[in-house]
């Protein structure tokens, strides 16, 4: 599977560890692109909170958190506590949720995954789901979103980008 994506164990499907592991690789490339391309971070892409490519993007990992957290039983962090100003910290975010997600999956069980957990949201309301479909959440939340910021940015005349497909992950840019 190539650039730190683990085999599948099994012939049931690709791991939740691999998938993340991409979308982990897909994170840290994106860092490393606004370090470049910092004016990018300020395109506009619609209103709100998510009206930039940066709200969008701390939108994307502060969700990874919260649900981070919430797969672990811990206390969610409220949006308003999350106020990162530079790149390092926008995407310090993403890393504390990647810490605690490989910490939930070292122990998680099927009879974990399996359990049921109801919370609140922000724009759906009051959700339930077994801890398996959050974690899938998590990484396609997180495609859905970079693939939003990717096409947004080409819009925009950023088009020195690589391949974002799971597909493509090998290839580096």
């Amino acid at each position: 599977f190539g650039s730190g994506c683990p085999p599948p164990k099994s012939g049931d499907g690709v791991p939740f560890t691999t998938l993340l592991a991409y979308r982990d690789a897909e994170t840290d490339r994106w860092q490393r692109w606004f370090a470049v391309h910092p004016g990018a971070l300020e395109v506009v892409i619609g209103t709100g909170r998510t009206g930039t490519v940066r709200g969008l993007v701390i939108h994307t990992l502060a969700v990874e958190l919260r649900y981070a957290q919430r797969l672990l039983g811990e206390r969610v962090t409220e949006y308003e506590e999350l106020t990162p100003g530079s790149l390092d910290e926008i995407f310090a975010i993403g890393r504390t949720a990647r810490r605690l997600i490989d910490r939930f999956l070292e122990r998680a069980t099927d009879a974990d995954m399996r359990e049921v957990v109801t919370f609140g949201t922000l724009t759906a309301g009051t959700v339930t789901a077994t801890r398996y479909k959050i974690t899938a959440n998590l990484v396609n939340h997180g495609v859905r979103h970079w693939a939003q910021i990717a096409m947004a940015l080409r819009q925009a005349g950023f088009a020195d980008q690589w391949g974002h497909d799971f597909l493509l992950s090998d290839v580096i840019p």
